[in-house]
């Protein structure tokens, strides 16, 4: 049964002997509607506050539902992010390796250009050493040859003094000798 404030104001009983005073009954109930009143007013006014923190409840519900989301569509970009960056990290160690290894290739190669002409150029210098010490031989000979035919001719000159007319025989050994060389 729902009694409002109105009905306990309106509502009257009957008299009785020895009953309850009137007056006092009427300014309980007049009491008693005005309680009941202000207790309907706090409870609509709870009920609308109660209306209003469920909204906002609700509101926070869902940012906190898009906080989520976003987090969790952030936490998947930062490990998309990261593999990527990983993967891209390979790929630059792998290109500076193979750099590394080519320029390695390229080193060696020259390096053993280099040290073939070093090698040639020892050849070389062994040969023009062994060239050098032919001629030398070759010059003191001919000079220890000139020496000699120096030291015949002088000698031959002093010892056999014949008439001017006459070449000397030395001279003429000597000039068959030319001729035969």
């Amino acid at each position: 049964m729902n009694v409002s404030p109105l009905d306990l104001r309106q509502q009257r009983f009957r008299t009785a002997f020895r009953g309850f005073d009137p007056i006092e009954v009427t300014a309980f109930l007049s009491a008693v509607a005005d309680d009941y009143e202000q207790a309907l007013r706090e409870t609509d006014r709870l009920r609308q506050d109660l209306a209003k923190m469920e909204a906002v409840l609700n509101e926070h519900r869902e940012h906190e539902r898009n906080l989520r989301n976003t987090l969790m569509t952030a936490q998947k970009l930062s490990d998309e992010i990261k593999e990527h960056a990983d993967q891209e990290a390979r790929r630059v160690i792998r290109e500076a390796e193979g750099r590394a290894d080519l320029l390695l290739e390229k080193t060696q190669l020259r390096l053993d250009d280099v040290q073939r002409d070093i090698d040639g150029l020892r050849l070389k210098r062994r040969e023009v050493e062994t060239s050098i010490e032919a001629t030398i031989l070759t010059l003191r000979n001919t000079l220890e040859y000139v020496r000699e035919r120096d030291a015949d001719d002088k000698i031959l000159l002093h010892q056999s003094r014949q008439s001017p007319e006459a070449p000397p025989a030395d001279m003429m050994s000597r000039d068959a000798r030319a001729s035969s060389h």
